[in-house]
């Protein structure tokens, strides 16, 4: 019952939040810099979109709290003492897939393969919502480019939450474009070693009720959330997939170590990991000009979310085209 009451003073605080804005000038604000752009909420920090042509693909690092508490492994941007150091294609938060025309995008760390950052289309801030929109090209290991992908991101937040909507559509160029099945993918975020499962405080749970990494890995689910404490504070992020999305629900990459993704394009390994009856091999095939669109919901927050809560904010999310 405490966690249901909480929920409810959590929706109340959100209302009073939106109302009581009344300033003319943006709480989202975005800081255009060389290859970066710095975003702010209501004056404190939040994170940076990351596009210099060095880079094998856009990074969002670091990700902080709505009170300032990093959430994401610095690694290998940063290199923090006693911080893990596995898997240096993991960084911060990144939209990618291993297996484009027989590219891998995603366990690179030196280009080609290489996404690259073309321009922006839009870039605005109203009180405490804002939209960054983007065009940027996967380029294959000749250099051509082979998928255009348009990003657009809705931000938004309240006293104990951020909220990240993102809508990625990929289209053909002048080729066919397969991207076949892989559990290395899709939508990911890298998080802190003190909020990982294997190490840290953190637990995983998803919206059919299953926990930890072993419950969850592979399977299908509306949405995961990962949950952990840092000196007695208690900090959860939550992916949130649109029904719009292409195979709807997603699957999981949710591993201990601190790799939190969610992966629609894995079918057939995770069905033939569970031992599924006929697994089936989704292979997206896109024909030139043809395109496909995934969309998810992060969420950022601080103190305890029930499932209601969670399932409160992801019936607002599906209202959403």
């Amino acid at each position: 019952m405490k966690l249901i009451s909480f929920s409810k003073n959590l929706v109340l605080l959100i209302l009073i939040a939106l109302l009581l804005v009344c300033t003319k000038k943006p709480n989202v604000i975005f800081s255009e810099k060389e290859n970066q752009i710095d975003i702010f909420f209501n004056k404190r920090f939040f994170t940076s979109y990351h596009y210099s042509y060095n880079l094998v693909k856009l990074v969002f690092l670091p990700i902080h709290s709505p009170s300032g508490t990093v959430l994401t492994r610095g690694y290998p941007f940063e290199e923090i003492d006693g911080e893990s150091r596995d898997h240096p294609h993991h960084t911060g938060m990144w939209f990618t897939c291993d297996d484009v025309n027989g590219n891998h995008f995603w366990n690179n760390t030196e280009p080609p393969p290489q996404i690259l950052h073309d321009r922006i289309l839009k870039i605005e801030s109203d009180r405490n919502e804002a939209v960054l929109s983007m065009v940027s090209f996967w380029n294959d290991s000749s250099g051509k480019s082979i998928l255009e992908e348009t990003r657009t991101m809705v931000f938004s937040f309240a006293p104990v939450i951020y909220t990240i909507d993102f809508t990625f559509i990929l289209k053909a160029l002048d080729i066919t474009v397969v991207i076949r099945d892989t559990k290395e993918g899709l939508f990911a975020i890298r998080v802190a070693d003190w909020l990982n499962e294997k190490d840290g405080s953190g637990k995983y749970a998803n919206s059919k009720g299953e926990v930890k990494e072993a419950g969850v890995w592979g399977k299908r689910a509306n949405w995961m959330k990962l949950e952990g404490k840092k000196e007695g504070k208690t900090y959860g992020i939550v992916i949130m997939n649109h029904p719009n999305s292409i195979n709807y629900p997603t699957y999981w990459m949710a591993r201990g170590y601190g790799l939190f993704s969610a992966n629609p394009l894995g079918q057939l390994v995770y069905q033939q990991y569970h031992h599924e009856k006929e697994p089936k091999e989704l292979k997206l095939t896109l024909s030139p000009q043809e395109t496909a669109t995934f969309k998810f919901r992060m969420v950022i927050y601080e103190g305890l979310f029930s499932v209601e809560t969670i399932n409160e904010l992801f019936a607002d999310y599906v209202k959403l085209r």
